[in-house]
């Protein structure tokens, strides 16, 4: 069967199998291990176009299994009180297929919005469709951002993908870039995510083996690394992350 062919038959039949937690899937010569471009760029437009959903829309229910994830995870956001005042500039490292930009840019319509985003398609994508700035990238730091500037900083389903030492570099630039009464948020796999059960489904997991994901964070740690730096956490929320859970953890700086 042709590959464009299959895409397309395999969404179809994957939007009704998502609310019953199912989904079929093909073995193909895409480098899941390659979190640089972790999900590829051409092949999903495609199977998203052909279903009139959106790329985000498509990559929760379809590709993920869980519809609605990246809406709760915003509304989560918005529970917190991330969005009760104005938020002018927002920077977001790893924005990907732009899932939670596209649902951040509705809610809080920022004068700035820029990203970090190693994928080259999808942050050429994410310029084009967003009017966002994509920086330049190394994969660690955010130089071109000046400290104490933007309102909010945040990363979704980044951390669980990348190494310690990567997500410690992250955790201090957005240290560095939040201003006062600013905002940091992200989602790390944590201690409150990984009870005996979960971990063998991990463990037995097809196709999860040698990669960097997914990357474990001590919780305590990271809370400890803000607060030592001038922030509260104001809450946090398990959610999904198939075929386990990754929690969120939502910072203010002091003013």
């Amino acid at each position: 069967m042709a590959p464009v062919l299959f895409r397309a038959l395999k969404s179809a039949v994957n939007v009704p199998l998502a609310s019953m937690g199912m989904r079929i899937e093909r073995i193909d010569d895409h480098d899941w291990s390659d979190v640089a471009n972790y999900i590829p760029f051409e092949r999903t437009l495609e199977a998203a176009t052909a279903l009139g959903l959106s790329i985000g829309d498509y990559v929760d229910t379809v590709m993920n299994g869980v519809p609605g994830s990246s809406r709760q995870t915003i509304e989560k956001m918005a529970a917190c009180g991330v969005f009760d005042a104005q938020v002018k500039t927002i920077v977001e490292v790893g924005p990907g297929t732009g899932r939670y930009l596209e649902k951040t840019v509705e809610i809080a319509r920022p004068q700035l919005y820029e990203i970090y985003e190693t994928a080259g398609a999808w942050s050429n994508y994410l310029t084009e469709k967003y009017a966002v700035v994509h920086q330049p990238t190394d994969g660690y730091s955010m130089g071109a951002t000046a400290d104490r500037s933007v309102d909010l900083a945040h990363a979704h389903k980044v951390f669980s993908t990348v190494p310690f030492l990567v997500t410690c570099s992250y955790f201090r630039e957005f240290a560095r870039v939040v201003r006062g009464g600013g905002w940091v948020v992200f989602d790390i796999v944590t201690e409150r995510c990984l009870d005996a059960e979960v971990m063998e489904t991990w463990a037995t997991a097809p196709g999860i083996r040698n990669g960097s994901y997914p990357s474990v964070f001590p919780r305590d740690v990271a809370i400890s690394f803000f607060q030592s730096s001038g922030f509260e956490l104001i809450d946090s929320f398990i959610l999904p992350m198939p075929p386990g859970t990754t929690e969120l953890l939502a910072f203010k700086r002091s003013a």
